[in-house]
This record gives structure tokens, C-alpha cells and sequence, in this order.
């Protein structure tokens, strides 16, 4: 006897990247900001927490909202935030790409979060192969114009490769499905990608999803949030509230507020990852490696005379921790968080003696 729902046998969970508690480790395997946050979330957090908390947080964080808005100089109407970008896809997904038997259109190399909520949700995916390069191939997504889909999800930067795409490429993407959303996720554009929220004016199908987690540090306090046109955010807050009315929390919504405002801070840091990720670049193909050209805060790297698999277990065993993706077309490839210097160059140290070994 079975007490689950028929479709829950054929859903197959997103796997997260490992989070181990092991003394002294090096942990570049989630892409998460090795520098904390800025003093003053901390200071706004701690304040929200001495007034306010036996009070509903505002159901529809105006304060924040309005201030992303700024950030991204749009109108308060034109963004939705939620519990994470993962939630935001995910209620971006069900509002959006549900038409019976259309496929959505993914890159083959991508988040695989997205196949995730697709098998969830009922949805029809429609794998585009990257090019040989692991790059996004735009002609295989124009050859798709006047055919029924669903509509177009593209990472930029992508995820695994952290190769970004320009924005007149994303407005060609646009411009293919004029009547089908085009969700441009851009978890780590603000390490050297151009933002796509500038095509939302003119796009009305454009829906750009950021998050807090990666370039503001503060991917434990769950902050994302969707730029679009007000039809699309309306839609939005319409699965939202039949669905997961909970709204931001008021510590998230207080720290999201201040790591906004800080910007001084954020290019501080953000200048610290990507200065370190070049000079990673550098020093992994000095010791043979293929390093795709980044623009997250990661690299995504082959060594052409070792097992990628192997050199991952080889890694852990000296206390680095990397990601191996055992997917088609990235199973010889290891993606490396950007660390301080410092852990940068344990895993360089780490690196040479396994493959000396």
C-alpha cells in the first residue's frame, strides 16, 4: 500500500552540492561568496530582531521592492520577490510554462534544477545541445521559430559552464517566441555578465530572476526576486498566494534591504572574486588544465590526462571539496568555487600533488 500520490514515483529530487561539516576544509563546491556580508546587514538584522518579530513581516515587502526597483531602475510594480531564486523559478515555471504538450526549451548543459521542477510540474522539456565549446547555440534556438513551445529558460552566466552570453544575443532570444516567456536566470551576473532587466522596458516576454545568495553573500538567508513587465509579476503573485502565501521573513527582508543599499561593500568584494578567479584561470592551465572563459564566480575546468571523477575523490581526500557533474558532455569537467587567495591556493597545492600522484 502506498500513501503517495501516483506522479511522486517519477520525480527525481534536485541533488544540492554537498555541504559537509569537516574540520579544516576547503569547501569550493557551491559557488557560494567566500568574504561575508556586509557590516551593515549584519547591523539591520540584528536590529529586526530586537523589535518586530511577534509581528507578520509585510506580505508584500514593499520597502524591499522598491528599493530593488531602483537598483535595477524599474518600477516597484515590475518586481516579485520570494524565498530564494530557486522559489521564484519554480512559481516562474508553474506560471508560465504549463501548456499541455509544448515543450520548454533548455540548453542540454544547464541547471539541472530546472528538469527538476519540470518533472514536478508535468512540463515537456526540449534539450538544446550547446555547441562544442559548451556555449549557449543561439541558431538552434532561432531554427525552433514558429514552432509551438512553452516557452525559453537560458542561466546567464550558465550553470555549470559559467560562460555568459551578451545582451543583443539575449534580445535575439527574445525576439524568437515573442508570445512565450523567456526566463533569463541570472544567479551570478554580477561578476561579469550584462543584466538582461535592461530589455524588460521593450520585452514584454522577458522575466529576469537574481538572487542575494552569490555576489552579496548571503546565500543562507534566502533572498531572490524576478524583474519583469507588471502582467508577468502579477502572474506571479497570483501562484505565489494560491500556493506559498509565507512572504519574506523580517530579518530577510531587513538584511536584503542593507546588502542593497552597500554598494560600496558589494564591488569591494565582488572586484575580490573576480581578481582571484583570473589569477585561478591562470594557474590551473599552467598546470594543464582546459579552463572555459568565466564570468560567474567559479571555473569550470578538464585536465586532459586525468579522470575528472577521480581527481574530485582525489581532492576530498586532502580536504578540498570540487563539484563533478556525472552528466553527458561535462563528466571530464570540474566546477571550482572562486575562494580567498588563501584557499585558492590550497586547492592549486592539492591539484599538483594529485596529479603528480
Amino acid at each position: 500500500m502506498s500513501f503517495t500520490s501516483p506522479h511522486l514515483a517519477a520525480l527525481v529530487p534536485y541533488s544540492p552540492g554537498e555541504q559537509p561539516v569537516i574540520e579544516g576544509l576547503v569547501k569550493l563546491n557551491t559557488n557560494e561568496n567566500p568574504y561575508p556580508p556586509s557590516p551593515r546587514v549584519l547591523a539591520a538584522i540584528e536590529g529586526a530582531t530586537r523589535a518586530g518579530l511577534q509581528l507578520y513581516p509585510d506580505p508584500e515587502s514593499r520597502v524591499l521592492r522598491s528599493v530593488i526597483a531602483r537598483h535595477h531602475g524599474v518600477a516597484p510594480d515590475q518586481v516579485f520577490v520570494g524565498n530564494g531564486s530557486d522559489e521564484v523559478l519554480a512559481l516562474a515555471f508553474d506560471a508560465f510554462f504549463r501548456h499541455a504538450g509544448q515543450p520548454l526549451l533548455l540548453p542540454d548543459v544547464s541547471y539541472s534544477f530546472y528538469q527538476s521542477v519540470c518533472r514536478w510540474l508535468g512540463v515537456v522539456v526540449r534539450q538544446l545541445p550547446v555547441d562544442d565549446g559548451l556555449r549557449v547555440d543561439l541558431a538552434a534556438f532561432e531554427a525552433t521559430r514558429g514552432e509551438s513551445v512553452a516557452g525559453m529558460v537560458i542561466a546567464n552566466p550558465n550553470a555549470p559552464t559559467g560562460i555568459a552570453l551578451p545582451l543583443d544575443a539575449l534580445e535575439r532570444l527574445a525576439r524568437i517566441h515573442p508570445q512565450r516567456v523567456l526566463l533569463v536566470d541570472e544567479a551570478y551576473v554580477d561578476f561579469g555578465a550584462e543584466s538582461a532587466a535592461a530589455l524588460v522596458a521593450r520585452h514584454p516576454n522577458v522575466l529576469v530572476v537574481q538572487t542575494l545568495s552569490k555576489s552579496r553573500a548571503l546565500a543562507g538567508l534566502r533572498v531572490g526576486w524576478a524583474i519583469g513587465q507588471a502582467p508577468l509579476v502579477d502572474a506571479l503573485t497570483r501562484v505565489k498566494n494560491s500556493f506559498n502565501a509565507y512572504p519574506l521573513d523580517r530579518l530577510a527582508q531587513a538584511g536584503a534591504i542593507a546588502a542593497l543599499e552597500d554598494q560600496a561593500y558589494f564591488v569591494r568584494q565582488r572586484d575580490a572574486v573576480v581578481h582571484c578567479r583570473e589569477g585561478l584561470l591562470l594557474q590551473l592551465e599552467d598546470l594543464g588544465f582546459t579552463v572555459l572563459p568565466s564570468q560567474a564566480n567559479f571555473v569550470f575546468a578538464r585536465h586532459p590526462a586525468h579522470d575528472a571523477a577521480q581527481l574530485a575523490a582525489a581532492l576530498r581526500g586532502r580536504k578540498v571539496l570540487v563539484r563533478h557533474f556525472a552528466q553527458p558532455r561535462i563528466g571530464q569537467y570540474l566546477r571550482i568555487s572562486v575562494g580567498t587567495p588563501a584557499q585558492c591556493e590550497q586547492l592549486l597545492q592539492a591539484l599538483a600533488a594529485c596529479l603528480q600522484g
